[in-house]
């Protein structure tokens, strides 16, 4: 059973840690009290399911912490993990009834939500919303095309250090610490997801990984948390410096 449940506190907007990129980064103040009426938060326990494919999505929300999994199910049952939802991310497609994805907390996530109706009359009076959702928009485009070279183009180590880069730079962002060169993060997902997500087997994610860490590009402490020494090299090993913007 989802936790689907309004959290006790109010979070004021102006002091979100993701509001300097989120859906509300181009607001007012003023548009910024109009979201504070219409917003609630929703919180998941890792594994739970937000939304199924298909249903209904009456609310659309952003990530404020935690990460969740896109996940398309195909007519034989295989199930494809096709995005990454991080945080300032945007879930929900103003607009559209139902959501095309399965969208899975992988952490214990926290989600704030504003009731779908209002957010669309909402985006009809304040310019700002509309302009940031048409910029997160493309950013997406951009990402799923730069995702596509990466996952047909791409060898497995350029694949893993790619990814490791994405999640990295996210971090790095929300933390304000883009121009630090080492960067320490937890890894959101277990080696099994990666796999999954990048078209590989356990076994070469495991390998690539230990590569990686052998060779000093990253530093491992226990099974998920990563420091990267030199962020630059790291994104060298991607193959290419596009990932710095991917999902940016």
């Amino acid at each position: 059973m989802s936790l689907y449940t309004d959290l006790k506190f109010q979070q004021n907007c102006a002091n979100c840690p993701i509001h300097y990129r989120a859906i509300c980064a181009m607001c007012e103040p003023d548009e910024l009290r109009l979201l504070e009426d219409i917003k609630f938060y929703r919180s998941f326990e890792a594994g739970q399911t937000v939304i199924w494919a298909g249903d209904r999505m009456n609310f659309v929300a952003s990530v404020v912490t935690g990460v969740a999994t896109l996940t398309k199910t195909m007519e034989d049952g295989r199930t494809q993990m096709v995005g990454l939802m991080l945080p300032s991310d945007f879930v929900g497609r103003p607009g559209r009834d139902t959501t095309p994805y399965n969208v899975t907390a992988v952490t214990d996530l926290l989600m704030c939500c504003f009731r779908k109706k209002e957010f669309e009359a909402m985006m009809v009076r304040t310019p700002h919303i509309a302009h940031r959702l048409l910029a997160m928009t493309l950013d997406d485009l951009d990402a799923a095309r730069e995702w596509m070279l990466l996952l047909g183009r791409k060898t497995a180590r350029e694949k893993i250090a790619s990814l490791l880069g994405i999640i990295a730079r996210r971090d790095a962002e929300l933390t304000k610490a883009v121009a630090a060169r080492s960067i320490a993060f937890d890894l959101p997902l277990t080696r099994t997801a990666m796999a999954d997500y990048l078209g590989l087997t356990l076994e070469t994610v495991s390998r690539q990984i230990t590569a990686l860490r052998n060779d000093r590009v990253i530093v491992l402490q226990g099974l998920r948390h990563v420091i990267v020494p030199d962020l630059r090299r790291l994104i060298a090993e991607a193959g290419s410096d596009d990932v710095m913007e991917m999902h940016s």
